[in-house]
């Protein structure tokens, strides 16, 4: 099996608007994440994944982008930027920067000018249709709104929007389109950024004649259409070959059959990918599911393609809330799913703030979120009839805003995450979660995770061993073995509330050492020990 720098990282997500405020503006910013590279490096990152801190309206927190080679003044300067990759690489850390391709603002000046005449020169960077009957050009849905289309006046046409309506999708079957995107990222890479982190990548490509959907309201017809491969093929071609960088692509509606055409190793195309048969078609924690997902995603691109491990990110609930128990288990079920991410085949991925176990948050009305999907639907469902406080009721738990609010660093005013007024509300748990309170606890959240990397880095029968489950129909027990020609470990871990048993001798296990666990450990029985509520235990064989 080939050997990659990038196979053998742990990524750290910083969504540097939630991250550290340096001016007391209310937002984060790239000076802050400055002044906490120590803290991330003391962590055992490798690599930093940076949210979009491109010039932005900021509609959609920075992923609806006006100008590519600048920086967003809430996020700082280019300079403050540049200081910013050298201190990260000082440390001997990687910087991966969001790429934002499918779509840009509609404040962009391409788009500014498209949407000034039919014969701009501009017009053909996006997509843009006639009426069909007085009406929208097909009936397909966006993420954000009902239409992927928005009719302008101007032009009497509609242009197609994946997302918000400020966010026009660009046509990538113009090769000028193309030609911008490859000369932009040549920039950023040529400053000695170490890759890119894709945003719904798979979506560039459209269905040929935009045809009726049969099921509108199943949106996975937006994405790995024909001709999305011919593109990706053709970034390699032009940019990503001629630098050691790292991609992964973030690739909803994917199979592993379909995700190894992504992320085949001769296939030229991307590095890894984000699939979402965990966070988006799982919707609360069902282990069975889960350990069949994981068994069909390593048979699929095992040795062919790569992986990755999250449970959360800036787009889904804290995996703690939504996955685990973040009241009386919350240590012991962040520190068990922590386990589980980092044992498994694939690269793992930290969202700033899971390393201290930061919980999701509940507002108390829909005037308080900002989460913009979240509010569209909210309002589309209340006009369509359906009852106010049950909608709030049932879009809470899946709030982006849950992932969202202030990194919480201290238990003083706004969690020390700014002196301002915060963009968005602390988590009013600061008081008891914070980092601050974690590095001072030798038995925290924090220290688990950082043994976890410093084992991971130790060990590359973590990162290149095979993957053998057993017990797979056990409803609460997940255990499996990685395996290389070095080291046999064994992985046992109680995804549940409840006590549970574990026989070695009936499961033919026979261990040798205890590497890593979450709970106090005395002395195992030779046959069979019981397991405590998201106990987690890793041994050598």
């Amino acid at each position: 099996m080939q050997q990659d720098w990038w196979k053998e990282a742990v990524v750290y997500q910083v969504y540097w608007r939630s991250f550290l405020d340096s001016d007391g503006d209310g937002y984060g910013d790239l000076e802050g994440v400055i002044k906490k590279l120590d803290y991330i490096k003391y962590l055992g990152i490798d690599v930093i994944w940076l949210n979009p801190c491109y010039e932005s309206p900021d509609i959609d927190n920075g992923y609806d982008i006006s100008s590519y080679q600048e920086i967003m003044d809430k996020a700082g300067t280019m300079e403050v930027f540049n200081r910013l990759l050298e201190e990260v690489h000082k440390r001997d850390m990687k910087l991966i920067m969001d790429l934002v391709v499918n779509h840009t603002s509609d404040q962009h000046y391409w788009f500014q000018e498209s949407r000034k005449s039919t014969d701009n020169p501009y017009r053909d960077y996006y997509i843009w249709k006639p009426g069909r009957n007085g009406r929208e050009p097909n009936n397909w849905r966006s993420y954000f709104t009902p239409s992927t289309w928005e009719y302008d006046e101007k032009t009497n046409e509609y242009y197609f929007h994946s997302f918000a309506v400020e966010q026009p999708d660009l046509n990538w079957e113009n090769p000028a389109v193309r030609r911008e995107i490859y000369q932009m990222m040549r920039y950023w890479l040529d400053k000695g950024i170490d890759g890119f982190r894709m945003d719904v990548i798979n979506l560039l490509a459209k269905i040929p004649g935009f045809p009726d959907a049969e099921k509108p309201e199943d949106i996975s017809y937006l994405g790995n259409n024909p001709g999305i491969h011919d593109y990706l093929q053709e970034m390699h071609e032009e940019v990503l070959k001629d630098y050691d960088i790292f991609t992964v692509g973030e690739i909803p509606f994917v199979t592993p059959e379909d995700g190894l055409l992504y992320v085949g190793e001769d296939r030229k195309e991307l590095n890894t990918l984000f699939h979402f048969e965990v966070l988006d078609d799982m919707k609360s924690w069902d282990l069975l599911q889960f350990k069949s997902i994981q068994k069909r995603w390593y048979e699929g691109l095992w040795k062919r393609g790569w992986n990755s491990q999250f449970l959360n990110n800036h787009d889904h609930t804290r995996l703690v809330t939504r996955f685990g128990n973040d009241k009386e288990y919350r240590q012991q079920s962040a520190t068990c799913f922590a386990t589980l991410i980092h044992t498994l085949p694939g690269i793992p991925y930290v969202f700033q703030g899971e390393e201290i176990g930061m919980t999701g948050v509940r507002f108390n009305s829909i005037d308080e979120y900002n989460d913009i999907a979240m509010i569209n639907e909210y309002k589309e469902r209340v006009a369509n009839g359906e009852d106010s406080n049950s909608v709030f009721e049932e879009l809470v738990p899946f709030s982006r805003d849950n992932s969202r609010t202030p990194m919480q660093w201290n238990d003083e005013k706004n969690a020390g995450f700014t002196s301002g007024q915060p963009w968005i509300q602390v988590n009013p748990n600061y008081h008891e979660i914070n980092v601050k309170k974690a590095l001072d606890d030798p038995d925290s959240i924090f220290y688990y995770y950082q043994n976890l990397i410093e084992m991971r880095k130790r060990h590359s029968v973590m990162t290149y061993g095979e993957y053998h489950p057993i017990l797979e129909d056990h409803p609460t027990i997940y255990a499996y073995y990685r395996v290389d020609e070095n080291e046999k470990w064994f992985i046992l871990l109680n995804l549940s509330e409840e006590d549970t048993s574990f026989s070695f001798t009936e499961n033919k296990v026979f261990v040798k050492q205890l590497v890593i666990h979450n709970y106090p450990v005395k002395q195992d029985s030779a046959n069979s020990i019981r397991l405590r509520p998201y106990e987690a235990r890793v041994y050598t064989i």
